[in-house]
């Protein structure tokens, strides 16, 4: 059985899979596209609506039969909420997510971390991954309910009126022993607030190409404004220790570039838009033509009326962006070789195994050392990678954005660029990965 930290992923086998979350928790689920958006009022799963293709919900028990989820379904994400609407998570014990197969036996459990003033959370999601299913922990808390959830997967949440003051009697779809409560409804709304069509138009303006919603950049706004709004201050990092670039990485949108804009004050969309236009910085990045995809998210501070808000931009990392990126910097340290005289470096595929694996290492476990958490140096990772060079050195860089950049930044110092200019080095290899506190974590491993 695994066990699962947020951002881990557990491949599913054939047939349905039971996921149950004991305890004082209401389980629900919603069920959504390629585009992150629910379809319609069928694809929320929760305690009146306990039943869709491929999902059916029984108290604390979720059974999830992916393949047979409605056509075009490819994610189905797990939601709790305390079963006493008027208590947080915080004052509840920790959710913990159990996965089973169809005869019972355990495949993965995930306890995320404790939740504090939220009132939702996203747990887990089930995924589709080429012709399989995965099971990817997620952890994400909402402070303001179903309703900002619901912003952020593309959906209007509305409780209906109050009922009579005469109880009906239970539906059979229910147990007797529970009353069904209010019934909420969900339509499809992909940009309520006209955000998208305010940032495209700056963009166009601008001469750069438009950007469309993505519901996990959407997710990590959100759950990063709700800890600013509760801390009542900006930050990259929450007052729960969390960065932002993690909450992106924990929703599995994988970048190679990333942007935000943490700001406090404007009252609407176009409030905010209109204030990151007037400053160079927040222009460049909302115009920035290398992002692909945003995310944005507000919250209001009950105490103070400040509105805090969250957005970020993104180009998703595919494997053909991140072999171009790779490719970027051993072009640009080639360059700096072919000025200094020097004989150009080759790619070498255990020297760039092993950078990668590091990069995507640092990220994962927030670190940033070139030796690892169990002591390995880089000519120990190098030769576990298959290398049999003699010599090997190591660059290391976080938080720059750009090939471009980090290379720069590397001949800036003096020991990372007598690495660069090293005359007996003959290969090379370069690992980059997205998330950590940094952002961005860049490896370059030389041999000869």
């Amino acid at each position: 059985m695994s066990e699962l930290v947020p951002g881990g992923n557990l491949p599913l086998p054939g047939g349905p899979v039971t996921v149950r979350v004991p305890g004082p928790f209401d389980v629900s689920a919603l069920i959504t596209d390629d585009d992150g958006k629910v379809g319609g009022d069928d694809d929320f799963v929760f305690y009146n609506q306990p039943a869709a293709p491929g999902a059916r919900l029984h108290g604390d028990t979720l059974i999830v039969d992916p393949p047979r989820l409605r056509a075009g379904a490819t994610r189905l994400t797990v939601l709790v909420s305390p079963a006493d609407p008027a208590t947080s998570l915080g004052r509840l014990p920790a959710p913990t997510l159990h996965v089973t197969n169809a005869s019972g036996r355990p495949l993965g459990r995930f306890v995320p971390p404790r939740p504090r003033q939220e009132t939702v959370l996203l747990l887990a999601e089930i995924y589709r991954r080429g012709d399989g299913w995965k099971l990817r922990a997620l952890g994400q808390g909402y402070a303001d309910g179903l309703a900002g959830l619901a912003r952020d997967f593309g959906v209007d949440v509305a409780d209906d009126p109050p009922a009579p003051t005469t109880r009906p009697a239970p539906s059979p779809s229910f147990p007797a022993t529970r009353p069904p409560r209010t019934a909420r409804r969900i339509s499809s709304a992909p940009d309520p607030d006209g955000f998208l069509g305010l940032v495209n138009s700056a963009r166009a303006a601008a001469g750069s190409p438009p950007v469309a919603l993505d519901t996990r950049l959407a997710t990590a706004a959100h759950a990063h404004a709700s800890v600013m709004a509760s801390a009542g201050r900006l930050g990259v990092e929450g007052a729960d220790g969390v960065s932002l670039h993690q909450r992106v990485a924990a929703t599995g949108y994988a970048y190679v570039t990333v942007g935000e804009h943490l700001v406090s004050g404007p009252r609407t969309p176009a409030e905010f838009v209109a204030y990151c236009l007037r400053t160079e910085q927040p222009r460049r990045t909302l115009h920035d033509p290398a992002f692909t995809h945003a995310g944005l998210a507000y919250i209001t501070d009950g105490r103070s009326g400040d509105t805090f808000w969250t957005a970020l931009w993104a180009k998703p990392l595919t494997p053909a962006e991140l072999a171009r990126t790779q490719a970027d910097v051993v072009e640009l340290t080639n360059r700096e070789r072919a000025r200094a005289g020097l004989p150009r470096l080759a790619v070498d595929p255990p020297l760039a195994a092993a950078a990668q694996a590091y990069s995507t290492d640092m990220a994962a476990r927030a670190f940033y050392s070139h030796t690892s958490p169990e002591g390995t140096q880089p000519w120990d990772r190098a030769a576990a990678a298959g290398s049999t060079l003699r010599s090997i050195g190591e660059n290391i860089a976080c938080g720059q954005r750009s090939p471009a950049e980090v290379v720069e930044g590397w001949m800036n110092s003096p020991g990372h660029r007598a690495n660069i200019l090293k005359p007996t080095f003959t290969r090379i290899g370069v690992g980059f990965a997205g998330g950590g506190p940094a952002g961005t974590y860049w490896t370059q491993l030389f041999g000869a």
